[in-house]
């Protein structure tokens, strides 16, 4: 049973790598979009790749993970967000994605584990044929050392190409006048939660790791990351800024309110901690109290569209939709009608009373898509009163 229990482990951890992103939940914001394409585009440049094809996709989940998984798209975990503390240090981890995507990991990763299916297949029927001559005991031996050694091609393999999507990312990091100071940071932080989970650091836990241990991966880098020109490369102030807000953001939106409130108390006035409580009382429907903090935030950058964008979606769905279009409208004006602020003003616009409105909602909206065509129904119906009441005069 041993045997079996192990050969399920390894499926279910084969499965959940190979477990498609569109079955994971995927956050959409306009702000932390813009933020994680930004933070790449110098990266993706320095990777001979063109940034417009390279996507940043953000996940719901509070593990400290990131993935590509074909194409030329990168998955970055909401946790891993968290246990930042610098957009440096998010920007080691894209630099080392793109190393898998630049490597063509994804494609050959299908090449590590068809050599560790053929390792496992022939042990099976070794076995098989030990069984058959009423060897028991040499059937299950065999079995064993076939899962061992099968689980070790794989993991070798896995363990190569995160090597190779190391160096790879800091050469990237390099090219692009980017410290590899929060690479190693990262990398420590990761490290630490070996030492908190129990991970040992000998040779026998080396094995069975996907990745290479984090204290090997920092003695390797560190060499080159110091001796670069780019190791004293100051992080851009407003960069940081802008990460801190994004972070505070997920906060407020992921966490229960009371905690959101817990870590960022009214004490504090600072433009993160604003954002994180206005989400937590737009949650508890406190809605008085998170407009009073999304104002607060609008007399500090009265131009900024994501908080704009804030007021509006906190009118919108606290009833108030005649309310939420002028800062919608205005938000969707200064970010070029970014798409998804241009989709909640039209919804801000379909959900009033007023067929002008509607009308300005079809005008703004992609001809054919979702919400369009509610905006069409919406529009019809309108029309259908308005003659109605004609008729009744």
């Amino acid at each position: 049973m041993r045997f079996v229990s192990r050969l399920l482990a390894l499926a279910a951890a084969l499965s959940l790598a190979a477990q498609p992103a569109a079955a994971q939940s995927i956050l959409r914001d306009a702000e932390t979009e813009a933020l994680l394409d930004d933070m790449a585009a110098p990266l993706i440049a320095a990777a001979g790749l063109t940034p417009a094809n390279v996507d940043i996709v953000l996940i719901n989940d509070q593990s400290i993970n990131a993935f590509v998984a074909g194409g030329q798209a990168i998955y970055i975990h909401t946790g891993l967000l968290d246990a930042a503390d610098t957009a440096n240090e998010v920007q080691g981890v894209i630099a080392h994605e793109l190393g898998h995507i630049t490597g063509g990991h994804v494609i050959s990763y299908s090449d590590g584990v068809s050599e560790a299916t053929g390792i496992s297949l022939l042990s099976l029927v070794l076995a098989a044929a030990a069984a058959a001559a009423g060897a028991g005991d040499a059937a299950m031996g065999v079995m064993m050392a076939g899962q061992r050694a099968a689980m070790g091609k794989f993991l070798a393999f896995s363990r190569g190409q995160e090597s190779a999507a190391d160096a790879a990312g800091a050469q990237y990091l390099s090219k692009a006048g980017i410290s590899g100071r929060g690479s190693l940071a990262f990398f420590g932080k990761l490290r630490a939660q070996e030492f908190r989970y129990g991970y040992s650091q000998d040779d026998e836990q080396a094995f069975v790791r996907t990745h290479p241990l984090s204290g090997d991966r920092i003695a390797r880098l560190r060499e080159d990351y110091t001796a670069d020109p780019a190791w004293d490369a100051p992080d851009d102030p407003a960069l940081q800024a802008r990460f801190e807000r994004a972070k505070a953001k997920l906060a407020g939106y992921i966490q229960k309110p009371a905690q959101t409130l817990r870590e960022f108390p009214p004490s504090d006035t600072s433009v993160p901690a604003r954002y994180a409580r206005a989400y937590a009382f737009h949650k508890e429907a406190l809605i008085d109290k998170s407009l009073a903090e999304t104002r607060a935030l609008l007399a500090t950058d009265p131009d900024n569209p994501y908080f704009l964008e804030l007021e509006g979606q906190v009118l919108l769905e606290s009833g108030r939709p005649a309310e939420a279009i002028a800062p919608l409208r205005r938000a969707a004006a200064l970010t070029g009608n970014q798409p998804l602020i241009a989709a909640l003003f039209g919804h801000a616009l379909i959900a009033t009373e007023d067929p002008a409105n509607h009308a300005e909602a079809e005008a703004g909206l992609p001809k054919g898509s979702p919400d369009w065509l509610r905006a069409q129904d919406i529009a019809l119906a309108a029309r259908a009163e308005l003659e109605r009441q004609r008729e009744r005069k």
